[in-house]
């Protein structure tokens, strides 16, 4: 979300930094709402100014014991005419922040400029690929075959989309999400566990930019305005929203482990198979509230927490840096996670860590105080990111893929066994 008083004295260079991104913005209503905003806010101002002029000429009239009754009337009108002209104002202000909410964050300076996917940069990469004595299955047909991963029941019970996973893949879900809680949980990493709200309001997903852009990828209760969420992100963001936090406190960083549902809707054909794109799936967050000046270390920081999670299953990968045209709406620089898939030979995202500056905190007003700051001093608004760690089903889908054997087992990390009662692989059931 943009300053009312920025975006209008600032709307070319943002339409210019933000290239293809603002293609479908309505650059044009933006100026024409800013000019009509500047004008009617010079009228009240104005009439403001005539109605206290006036206020002051009545008490005079009295002191001097004379008629007051025309400039009396005369206020009245005044009066009259600033009640229409805040209606107008309030009017347009409202047109213009709906317009204004749907502005995509300005990309950093450092991240690559591109069309799309094409012109991501890869940073690094890490682990080995394995190998096979014959093509390696894909995810759905090893778990299928093992009998813990049920799609068509799952269909049957709730359309397509949808998994069920029973017996030893039920448990190595619960041990992923138990295994990342543990490690973003401990003094190394540092986060404070959350378990939040799966319904939330209109305000909250405004805040954190899902709202009113992207209403048709949520899901929303029929008869009240409640959405179910896509991610973590949104409640535990606005834990903090309307707060004014002390700079002494930050860093703030959270963690949390929630189901997470979307529609999907723009990616019909894609994935239609396997655990890859459903409607729900669980996922691990991290959040993390911070400084302007210490955000993009905190970053980095966020960004080694989840590699810390595929390194500690021996999952190869990659961490790329989306490019603008890739970016997602909120974020001023993202790095992917991309996760190596055997039956596709390629990488597949796994995680996006991102720096969405104060993007997010003017929608949601969370401000600081600077350290040591009086009550009265100056505040400003945090830095937020975030960053998945990790997307269970899809970490399910890489070990499934990664760790199958010949005889059609699949080898539980080492990491994951003492969650697993000591089991060392899955066999058919």
């Amino acid at each position: 979300m943009y300053d009312l008083k920025y975006l209008r004295e600032n709307l070319d260079h943002i339409r210019t930094s933000l290239g293809r991104r603002g293609n479908d913005v309505p650059w044009a209503d933006i100026q024409t709402l800013s000019e009509e905003r500047r004008a009617v806010t010079t009228q009240v101002e104005q009439l403001r100014y005539e109605l206290n002029k006036g206020s002051e000429e009545i008490a005079r009239l009295r002191r001097a014991k004379a008629p007051a009754e025309e400039v009396m009337m005369a206020m009245k009108q005044v009066g009259d005419r600033i009640k229409v002209a805040e209606g107008t104002l309030r009017k347009v202000e409202d047109a213009l922040t709906d317009v204004a909410l749907r502005i995509p964050n300005l990309p950093h300076g450092s991240v690559p400029v591109g069309a799309d996917a094409s012109d991501n940069i890869e940073v690094r990469r890490w682990g080995t690929i394995p190998t096979f004595s014959s093509p390696p299955k894909p995810h759905w047909e090893v778990g299928e075959n093992l009998g813990i991963l049920d799609f068509d029941r799952a269909a049957k019970i709730a359309g397509a989309r949808f998994s069920v996973m029973t017996g030893a893949g039920a448990r190595l879900e619960r041990a992923l999400i138990n295994y990342m809680l543990d490690l973003h949980t401990t003094q190394q990493h540092g986060y404070r566990e959350v378990v939040p709200p799966l319904l939330v309001n209109r305000q909250t997903m405004t805040g954190t930019g899902q709202l009113p852009k992207f209403e048709e990828d949520l899901f929303r209760l029929r008869d009240e305005e409640y959405f179910l969420i896509p991610t973590a992100e949104v409640p535990v963001t606005n834990l903090h929203r309307e707060e004014i936090l002390s700079g002494d406190c930050l860093p703030l960083r959270y963690t949390a482990y929630t189901p997470c549902f979307r529609r999907e809707a723009g990616s019909y054909g894609k994935d239609t198979r396997g655990l890859i794109r459903l409607h729900q799936f669980n996922k691990v967050e991290l959040v993390v509230f911070t400084t302007p000046d210490g955000s993009y270390e905190e970053l980095e920081r966020l960004t080694g927490h989840a590699e810390s999670v595929l390194q500690g299953l021996n999952l190869p990968y990659r961490v790329i840096t989306l490019c603008t045209g890739d970016m997602g709406f909120s974020a001023a620089k993202t790095y992917d996670l991309e996760v190596w898939l055997p039956s596709q030979q390629q990488y597949r995202e796994i995680s996006s860590c991102s720096n969405f500056e104060s993007f997010q905190a003017r929608r949601a007003g969370i401000k600081y105080r600077p350290i040591g700051g009086k009550k009265e001093a100056k505040t400003d608004f945090v830095h937020t990111l975030n960053g998945s760690g990790l997307a269970v089903g899809r970490t399910l889908v890489a070990i499934l893929e990664n760790f199958q054997q010949p005889d059609g087992s699949v080898e539980i990390p080492s990491v994951l066994r003492p969650y697993m009662g000591g089991l060392e692989r899955i066999q058919k059931e």
